[in-house]
């Protein structure tokens, strides 16, 4: 299965290799508990959210990171 910033969040944590790279671009936001209520979203859709803080820079990086995989 090939993996990017259009895949769900659920399906990337599910993935050891898709979820080191979160874990490399940022840390440990994956514990946060809040993360139940956008796991069906992409990285892309949750990019959107102002809240989220994730530029467009730090999706490019992450999406070229999770293609290699």
């Amino acid at each position: 299965m090939g993996f990017s910033v259009d895949s769900t969040l659920k399906d990337l944590l599910a993935d050891e290799r898709a979820r080191a790279v979160l874990q490399k671009h940022f840390g440990d936001r994956a514990n946060d508990p809040r993360i139940n209520m956008v796991l069906y979203y992409s990285l892309r859709s949750i990019a959107a959210f102002p809240e989220a803080g994730i530029s467009q820079e730090k999706l490019k990086a992450v999406d070229e990171d999770l293609r290699k995989l």
